[in-house]
């Protein structure tokens, strides 16, 4: 990833060109770049569907509609990763604040944020923040 690189060796490891291959631009950008997709352009922010959120990227199962709940924030947000081995949590402080940074644990691939303490009706008090175009469904 351009300048949040980790050292981490992940169970998928693909070279740059791969995954700039596999993905569109625009996926690549976020998953790959770090970047943050439009607010309110996610397919899946107000998507009821039941099922299986997974990174688009390597397809590894991240979080679970039940946990899904509306943030209003423009993005899909979620309480709970399905486990919480499934996502790696790294420190950003790339726009002059504290964030805390979420990837995926499979392949390392950039999914959104986390933040807490914000105060909604969740059980965990967590407000895992996600682009939606860093993730595909599985309807059960």
């Amino acid at each position: 990833m351009s300048d949040k690189t980790s050292d981490k060796t992940y169970q998928v490891d693909k070279s740059d060109d791969q995954w700039r291959d596999e993905l569109s631009a625009a996926e690549y950008h976020v998953l790959r770049q770090a970047g943050t997709e439009r607010p309110f352009s996610s397919e899946y922010e107000h998507d009821q569907t039941v099922g299986v959120y997974r990174c688009r990227a390597c397809q590894a199962e991240l979080f679970r509609s039940e946990t899904k709940f509306d943030a209003q924030c423009g993005w899909p947000s979620f309480y709970t990763p399905l486990a919480e081995d499934r996502v790696e949590y790294i420190e950003d402080t790339s726009l002059g604040m504290k964030r805390t940074e979420v990837r995926c644990a499979n392949c390392g691939s950039h999914l959104g944020h986390v933040f807490a303490g914000e105060g909604f009706d969740t059980p965990t008090d967590l407000r895992y923040c996600i682009n939606g175009i860093a993730l595909s469904l599985d309807a059960d």
